[in-house]
């Protein structure tokens, strides 16, 4: 504040600086309470997600523990199902925020790779309901990524808000107050100083 000169000039500066400011604050407000609400939603589906992904894994279990039961060991038939390595990953925009989005790229649960005969419906069963739990499993490991990235960036936003808030609209503030102070008090000693000339002119007169 002390190093800025009082002049018209810099209190025009100083007050469009402040509305700048001012506005910043409002997007970066705005964007928080944004950015809130989708981690919310996030944290709701991830709650319901693990539910899901408990029960299936148990149905999974329940249904491959009656294959074994009703045709003996399935082992040999679920060593034919091809082991996924891979896991292909996109990005969606949130305020800014890039969040993953997640998807297998060949689904062992699109194609047998076994025949039927000795296998039984429990065991295909049991194939679907693991199938279902792996998708579940990676929608989870999607939502719970996300849930980090937006926390971080409602941290971020948090902290630009309120330098905003506590330290550079304050600082405007001060700025276009005292060079209004400054401006208003030389005016009063303009007025001052030219009533008095007037007044000793007049009095030569």
């Amino acid at each position: 504040m002390a190093q800025t000169f009082p002049t018209k000039a810099n209190l025009i500066s100083a007050k469009k600086s402040l509305e700048l400011a001012k506005t910043g604050y409002e997007l970066m407000d705005s964007k928080r309470n944004i950015l809130m609400r989708e981690m919310m939603k996030f944290t709701d589906k991830a709650t319901e997600l693990e539910k899901q992904i408990n029960s299936s894994y148990a149905l999974a279990y329940e249904s491959l523990a009656m294959a074994n039961i009703n045709n003996g060991s399935v082992r040999r038939f679920a060593m034919m199902i091809p082991t996924e390595t891979g896991v292909e990953m996109s990005e969606k925009s949130v305020m800014g925020v890039e969040l993953p989005v997640l998807s297998c790229p060949e689904s062992s649960c699109d194609v047998h790779h076994f025949g039927f005969d000795g296998t039984g419906s429990y065991f295909d069963e049991a194939c679907r309901r693991f199938c279902k739990a792996r998708q579940l499993t990676l929608e989870l490991a999607e939502v719970e990524n996300s849930i980090c990235r937006l926390a971080d960036a409602i941290s971020k936003t948090q902290k630009r808000s309120n330098a905003l808030s506590n330290i550079m609209i304050p600082r405007f503030e001060s700025t276009v107050r005292h060079i209004t102070e400054v401006l208003d008090e030389k005016e009063r000693e303009d007025f001052s100083r030219l009533k008095v000339t007037k007044n000793f002119t007049q009095s030569k007169r």
